[in-house]
């Protein structure tokens, strides 16, 4: 068996547009191990986000897979039936969207929300995905009588943690977190973010880091990938990305920020 969860090689993905094609992701190549937190860096609009979709394939026209192979355990995603995509959505890998706390349905109580969630892929009955719901609601440290409570019953930082929990909630092997932190204050973010490592190192998922801010990166991720307009432009561990950059670019992005000695923190450590 590989020590690879997730292999992408080659991806290449076009938006159709009435002006004419646009490459938005340019032969990228990468790998996930098992167990494993890899970071993707880049600006605004540099495509993390549309390789997260296109890992799912949650792509929506005008964007187009127009070439290479993304493998989850040695299965392409993107030859594989729609049908059979389905069951590995949620329960292999999970999805935190970019301003996650915003995604839960308002008119819906969080427990129906779970329910949906683990009635679609293992069956069970509303008591079963209540009991679920109480459990994954512990781990993430919200009381768990309060599964019934609406989503504008909770502050911002409690719905992240809600839609992790949920993500969560079918145990996958790989969770795909696009600006999880989105919108929030640096103390609920470095809460929420030590919670995602606490369960990451319990239960061993692997997870597709995506954020512009390589000092978070930095403090959560194993390796980190920096994309510029489409393409990857630097691949490494933490340690040498942020000590000895290779490219032009990743050097600015550091330089950018206030610099703290990333060595006497390793990774999953915060500082």
């Amino acid at each position: 068996m590989s020590n690879n969860l997730l292999e992408i090689e080659h991806l290449n993905i076009d938006y159709l547009l009435d002006k004419g094609d646009f490459r938005a992701v340019k032969d990228v190549s990468f790998n996930i191990g098992r167990g494993e937190i890899f970071g993707l860096a880049g600006e605004s609009g540099c495509g993390k986000s549309t390789i997260a979709y296109a890992i799912t394939r949650l792509s929506k026209a005008p964007a187009w897979i127009s070439g290479g192979s993304i493998r989850l355990d040695g299965q392409d995603l993107l030859k594989m039936p729609e049908g059979e995509l389905q069951k590995i959505r949620w329960k292999r890998i999970g999805m935190v969207f970019q301003s996650a706390m915003n995604s839960l349905n308002p008119l819906m109580r969080v427990e129906a929300q779970f329910h949906d969630v683990l009635h679609r892929h293992t069956g069970c009955s509303r008591q079963e995905s209540r009991a679920r719901a109480e459990e994954m609601f512990k781990l993430v440290g919200i009381p768990p009588h309060r599964v019934g409570d609406y989503p504008h019953q909770f502050s911002g930082g409690m719905r992240q943690r809600i839609v992790i929990a949920i993500c969560l909630a079918l145990r996958p092997e790989l969770i795909i977190m696009d600006e999880p932190t989105t919108a929030l204050d640096v103390v609920v973010q470095r809460e929420i973010l030590e919670q995602v490592l606490d369960l990451q190192q319990t239960y061993g998922f692997s997870v597709l880091f995506i954020t512009h801010d390589l000092h978070l990166m930095a403090q959560l991720c194993h390796r980190i990938g920096v994309m510029l307009k489409g393409e990857l432009v630097e691949v490494g561990d933490v340690s040498q990305v942020s000590q000895s950059p290779t490219h032009e670019y990743t050097r600015k992005l550091w330089n950018a920020i206030p610099q703290l000695p990333v060595s006497a923190h390793p990774p999953g450590v915060f500082a």
